[in-house]
């Protein structure tokens, strides 16, 4: 690869091994996003669908659907992508002994219940079915009216045969279908793709190839991009926003734009402690989020009212009411007729600037509800992420969520469905299933949207999660750049962006 025509973009190291139906934290997802392209793709401007292997998606009652393939993919190994490559991928992630953290997006095919049990030996969906080469079949267990939306997320992603033949050897060299294909990687300290020349996508990148630097520091990230050593930065740290700093030392450099995400503070519901919602509703409103914002973020994010972005098809407003806004003294009464006692802890990884603003959050919790509290910190999101899915976190933790796919059932279904791969604090609630299942199989999207709605509005009266705000982002970049679009989802869209010529400035 040319050095002059290839960017570096921050990153984190990611959970796990580069495995689509494994990869749920943002430091994989962004990686596996570059090396693997799925069914449909997500529009860079505003997250809209379209076909991208797809050659069709069609149904007649939204539980069956047939799935057509455009000819000519290829695996980055030279192998092509058929539709076996799909519906061994997916019954993988489904069989519950694989253990692979996507598992649940895949729960509506029919089967799914059989085939993810820890202990299952079937291992195959009864839902899909080989046609031919480039055509499969997919029998969901109830109609999904939004099925196609999901298929552009990363637990839907092919997989080539390598895998199955050998998967140490594909962990330690990936082989993906998208537009970059794997060269390197150090941990925690790098991973190098270059373009793939066989890419059969109509959105072929300008770029010759992307590394994604990790840094334990994002202040470490800022100055890089600063001073040119970095070329794409997601986030800028709360800091750089103080007095507009960031406009003086990135001018033109930067695009403030919010995005399809949310952030939260949950509660590890296998303790005790917390097992009264009176403890998490005081907690929310003892939160003053307003100030908070001001202090952290120079007012560069919104207070969050709900669980559902602003944007996100089904959102409707204010579906917290008094429990998403600061109310002291509401909050206190609460917290006295809890009979809670000790310290509240919260938790975080800091590899992302996690700590201040969660100290802040702690500050307005102890001085609201008159009680303890402090901020553990946890060095790298890789070990944070360990943590929590061994239920090894008994404090308040850091959570939120970026859209995998653009709809109100997404900031739903995956953290607070009983079971749900993503639903690291063991939220259940019976009333909560029948209802997601209820907006699933809803004949009309309207009627879908509604019974979502009513789901959000029973989660936020159980309060597992907090809300705090709707995310935005101040992306930033060298001067090398140009074309720089954020996507939706924080990320850059690696299709667009170009290399400006030696000693040119960076535009969006």
């Amino acid at each position: 690869m040319s050095p002059s025509s290839v960017i570096s973009y921050h990153g984190t190291e990611p959970e796990n091994a580069l495995i689509p139906g494994h990869t749920t934290e943002s430091g994989g997802v962004k990686v596996i996003g570059a090396l693997f392209r799925g069914l449909v793709s997500y529009d860079p401007l505003d997250a809209h669908p379209r076909n991208a292997v797809a050659q069709s998606i069609t149904t007649e009652d939204s539980r069956v659907f047939t799935i057509t393939l455009k000819p000519g993919w290829t695996f980055h190994d030279g192998t092509p992508v058929t539709a076996g490559s799909f519906v061994d991928a997916w019954n993988y992630t489904a069989f519950g002994p694989n253990r692979m953290q996507a598992s649940t997006f895949l729960a509506h095919i029919d089967g799914f219940a059989e085939v993810s049990a820890p202990d299952a030996t079937q291992a195959e969906l009864t839902g899909l079915r080989v046609v031919d080469d480039l055509t499969f079949v997919v029998t969901l267990a109830e109609p999904f009216a939004e099925f196609p939306v999901t298929l552009g997320c990363g637990a839907f992603f092919p997989l080539p045969r390598v895998f199955f033949d050998d998967r140490e050897a594909f962990e330690a060299h990936p082989v993906g279908n998208g537009a970059f294909q794997f060269v390197s990687r150090e941990t925690e300290k790098y991973i190098r793709l270059e373009r793939y020349e066989g890419y059969a996508g109509d959105d072929r990148p300008e770029i010759d190839g992307v590394e994604f630097r990790i840094y334990a520091d994002l202040g470490t990230a800022y100055h890089d991009v600063v001073a040119g050593d970095l070329d794409y930065l997601d986030v800028t740290p709360f800091w750089a926003l103080d007095g507009d700093r960031y406009q003086r030392e990135l001018p033109g450099r930067t695009h403030d734009r919010t995005y399809l995400g949310i952030q939260t503070v949950s509660f590890p519901l296998y303790d005790s402690r917390y097992a009264d919602r009176r403890v998490r509703q005081a907690i929310s409103m003892s939160i003053d989020r307003v100030r908070l914002i001001d202090r952290i973020f120079s007012g560069h994010q919104v207070p969050a009212d709900g669980l559902v972005p602003p944007a996100v098809s089904g959102r409707a407003d204010d579906q917290g009411g008094e429990l998403c806004r600061y109310s002291p003294e509401r909050a206190r009464e609460l917290f006295r007729d809890s009979g809670f006692t000790g310290e509240i802890v919260l938790t975080s990884n800091v590899d992302s600037p996690n700590g201040p603003w969660m100290e802040e959050v702690c500050a307005s919790i102890s001085e609201t509800l008159g009680v303890p509290c402090r901020f553990e910190p946890i060095p790298t999101l890789g070990e944070f992420r360990r943590k929590l899915n061994a239920q090894e976190v008994t404090a308040v933790f850091r959570s939120g969520w970026i859209a995998d796919y653009p709809s109100i059932e997404n900031f739903l279904s995956p953290m607070f469905r009983t079971g749900a791969t993503d639903n690291v604090g063991r939220y259940s609630s019976a009333a909560v299933d029948r209802l997601l299942t209820a907006a699933d199989t809803a004949p009309s999207q309207e009627q879908a949207w509604d019974f979502y709605q009513q789901a959000e509005r029973a989660i936020l009266d159980d309060m597992p999660v907090v809300p705090v705000w709707y995310q935005s982002t101040l992306s930033a970049w060298s001067p090398r750049l140009r074309d720089v679009q954020p996507n939706p989802f924080r990320e850059l869209d690696l299709y667009s962006v170009r290399v400006a010529p030696a000693g040119g400035e960076g535009e969006r």
